[in-house]
């Protein structure tokens, strides 16, 4: 009688993260990217990193990571400790935020070499959607982390009065952009197998 293998399940953790302070929007938008992938794919464990919950979060001043505060350390952790991400940041002044450049700031640059990242940004009109190619594929890029091909960008008139998503098309393309960070970080798992 043949013994069956019993599989061993690898558990794969989409973080996703909001990288602002203030407003509603940009949480809504990546929320709704790890919503997609916790209800097509129940074998990824998401969580939510959202930066208005870390007001704490010390700057980069060159420090090691044990030696920040709670707040630093446990987003920092998180992230490193994740498998694929998916990043949001509202555009202010036509860049991404500062806390969000700090959180990046703070990472291990080997902490998430070869990792899988997606993008989205909100803004109030349509005019800084290119920050995503300009600033955010860059720092990915710097980190040689690979990128999913689409980004999403979600402006004011995607959203109903209480910052609901309600345009179908921007809702299409946050679920295309989860199935790309999954089919992506599959196919790299499997490549590295």
């Amino acid at each position: 009688m043949m013994k069956k293998k019993s599989l061993e399940v690898n558990v794969v953790k989409l973080i996703g993260l909001s990288g602002s302070l203030i407003g509603s929007k940009t949480p809504v938008g990546v929320d709704a990217v790890l919503q997609f992938v916790k209800n097509n794919h129940p074998e990824v464990e998401v969580e939510l990193i959202d930066l208005r919950d870390y007001r704490e979060i010390e700057f980069c001043d060159g420090r090691k990571l044990e030696d920040y505060n709670e707040h630093t350390q446990s987003v920092v952790q998180k992230l490193i400790d994740a498998d694929f991400y998916v990043i949001g940041t509202p555009i202010y002044q036509s860049s991404l935020t500062g806390v969000l450049k700090n959180v990046f700031d703070l990472l291990p640059v080997q902490s998430i070499y070869n990792k899988v990242m997606g993008f989205i940004a909100t803004g109030g009109t349509y005019q800084h959607y290119l920050v995503v190619e300009n600033q955010l594929k860059p720092i990915a890029g710097f980190f040689r982390s690979y990128v999913a091909p689409s980004y999403v960008y979600l402006n004011s008139d995607h959203f109903d009065a209480e910052n609901n998503i309600k345009d179908t098309e921007a809702l299409s393309r946050l679920e295309k952009l989860a199935e790309e960070l999954v089919f992506m970080q599959t196919q790299l798992k499997a490549s590295s197998c």
